[in-house]
């Protein structure tokens, strides 16, 4: 049987790897983001948020991906209908990238967040036009967890 909190959180969960847990509110995130996906017209089944070290995201980059370049985040999706899938994301890239923006860490990791469920979702960013609806959708929600 799912422990209260899991039973809250419906099936959005959240895991370290290689790194620590970073102190978000997980209720308030697992909401933002069935908000999100209800808000999109979409479903889905599960969700884990895997946090984890900038060595152990290349590892998964360059096995999966061929990729040998450190990234922010990787999701890997194993239903589109309803979604259903894993968002692996780097706390040193987030944390990285956030000073670099000038932003908070929070801020960041909630935009990397809201990002790999998009992608989940169904947008796309890999022409400049696919690019431009993915941050409006970003900067959309964004806007929706800090109310």
């Amino acid at each position: 049987m799912d422990s209260p909190i899991e039973q809250f959180l419906n099936n959005i969960l959240f895991f370290a790897e290689d790194t620590d847990l970073p102190a978000i509110d997980q209720i308030k995130v697992s909401s933002w983001i069935q908000n999100t996906i209800k808000n999109e017209e979409a479903t889905y089944q599960s969700i884990n948020i895997i946090f984890c070290s900038d060595e152990f995201l290349l590892r998964l980059n360059k096995e999966h991906l061929s990729h040998d370049y450190f990234t922010d985040i990787i999701t890997f999706q194993y239903e589109q209908s309803p979604i259903e899938g894993e968002l692996f994301i780097s706390v040193d890239r987030v944390r990285e990238n956030a000073e670099d923006r000038k932003l908070s860490f929070e801020n960041e990791l909630h935009r990397v967040m809201i990002h790999g469920v998009l992608h989940m979702i169904g947008y796309a960013d890999k022409s400049e036009e696919d690019k431009i609806v993915i941050r409006s959708k970003e900067d959309y929600y964004l806007s929706e967890i800090v109310k």
